[in-house]
């Protein structure tokens, strides 16, 4: 791999005795990753059932290295959303972040979801994410991800973050600000972003990086808490911009990290020592940057539940009558044919482009339901009245995965949950012990 010569001059300045490891790090293969969906299943649950051996990740509960021989991207425990798979330095924004049941959370450059998904699994249903992300198109990933994970309690969004700082003055309890950057911590495990690098530099981004972060600032409570965080090593892209944010309002301070681990460096510039800077010659995964942000003063009391515009009708009840999980927090609304649940916290999102708002629940199509594949997701085996559980090695797991017809010898007629082990892959119907395959297009094993 061939690193720019301006790019190495400013890493040998940087880094100095440390130089060379830093280069011979670039002769390690990139570490892989999981993160464990706490939303669905503990981490001791998870490690009795793992199929794969497992090494902590020491900055994240919920993180832990696979083995290279390893493919966990084709397990059905990937497809009932158990897990994400994420660079190891990647969780530490979310881990630092340290959402509560109950926040309401912020992710501001969401796409494609994988720090949302760590931050919704913290929120354990309660409270709500707001998953956004300039980009249109990005988002569909990250509602994706979200969905596999089984999130109800989310809005996606597609808005600029300056537009969102002017309607959400003071809203959020947390706030993650993963800005886009040069990307120069990533250079190992995506060497395309080398050429950028070259064409664009540090500078490119700065301006981007203060507008986010400002209106970040902006959106934050009294008493919140928000993480700045990049992968890249450039201290204009960093340290400057987190100096920046605390110009901006005097209530702001850099605060300790709550999560810690050895070979952690602290920030570069003076009054920036809280910061983290993770090099790969001293951790096991890429480089990156984070500063945990706390804005003083008392955190008001939440918002009162709002109630939206109840939808009722006799195919939707009939279904929902199979389902004994508690959607009490929330109200189910018709928009056009789909019914969505949506949580009962006032969020307005009328002027605002949203990809989804909260849980899609299923169609109605000429007075039928049909259920979606969030709706199973978000369920768990026990509660659903008709389920056939499939174990991760059945030749039927495999084929239900890709789309297939299956069978089973349960005494149900209509709906059912099927699921490997307790974890819903989707639903489908049976009828003489054969049973339609309902798993959404999107969601099948090539």
């Amino acid at each position: 791999m061939k690193l720019p010569e301006k790019y190495l001059c400013e890493m040998k300045d940087l880094l100095q005795d440390e130089y060379e490891d830093y280069l011979c790090s670039f002769d390690e293969p990139p570490a892989g990753c999981i993160r464990i969906n706490t939303a669905k299943i503990t981490v001791e649950e998870f490690l009795k059932i793992s199929p794969f051996p497992l090494t902590p990740v020491p900055w994240c509960s919920s993180g832990f290295y696979y083995p290279e021989d390893c493919r966990p991207g084709t397990h059905p425990y990937y497809y009932a959303g158990l897990y994400y798979m994420q660079e190891a330095s990647a969780m530490i924004p979310a881990a630092l972040l340290d959402a509560q049941p109950g926040d309401l959370v912020l992710d501001v450059c969401a796409a494609p979801g994988g720090k949302s998904t760590a931050a919704g699994a913290s929120l354990q249903g309660q409270g709500l994410l707001v998953s956004n992300d300039i980009s249109a198109s990005r988002q569909n990933a990250t509602l994706k991800n979200i969905e596999r994970f089984g999130i109800p309690n989310a809005y996606v969004t597609c808005a600029d973050a300056v537009d969102l700082a002017g309607r959400y003055e003071a809203y959020f309890d947390r706030i993650l600000c993963d800005v886009p950057c040069s990307g120069e911590g990533m250079f190992r495990r995506e060497p395309s972003l080398i050429r950028s690098w070259e064409e664009r530099g540090s500078d490119a981004y700065t301006s981007i990086q203060k507008e986010i972060g400002a209106a970040a600032v902006r959106m934050l409570k009294p008493g919140g808490r928000m993480v700045y965080s990049t992968c890249t090593f450039s201290v204009k892209e960093d340290e400057e911009i987190v100096q920046y944010l605390l110009s901006l309002d005097a209530s702001l301070r850099i605060v300790r990290p709550p999560v810690t681990a050895e070979g952690f460096m602290p920030g570069i510039l003076p009054g920036t020592e809280n910061c983290i800077r993770l090099y790969p010659h001293r951790i096991r995964g890429e480089g990156h940057f984070a500063a945990v942000l706390e804005k003083e003063g008392n955190t008001p009391s939440q918002p009162s539940p709002v109630r939206h515009a109840a939808f009722k009708h006799p195919e939707f009840t009939a279904f929902m009558s199979m389902i004994t999980k508690d959607f009490s927090d929330g109200t189910f609304t018709l928009q056009k044919e789909r019914v969505l649940w949506i949580p009962d916290i006032p969020f307005d999102n009328s002027s605002l482009r949203t990809v989804r708002s909260g849980l899609l629940c299923g169609t109605m199509k000429n007075n039928r339901f049909e259920p979606s594949q969030p709706l199973a997701f978000a369920l768990q085996a026990g509660q659903f009245r008709q389920v056939i559980r499939l174990e991760p090695d059945d030749i039927r797991t495999e084929k239900y995965l890709r789309g297939e017809t299956i069978t089973d010898d349960a005494d149900y007629e209509g709906w059912v949950l099927i699921c490997v082990k307790e974890w819903p892959l989707g639903f489908g119907i049976i009828k003489n012990h054969t049973i339609k395959n309902k798993i959404g297009k999107n969601f099948r094993k090539a």
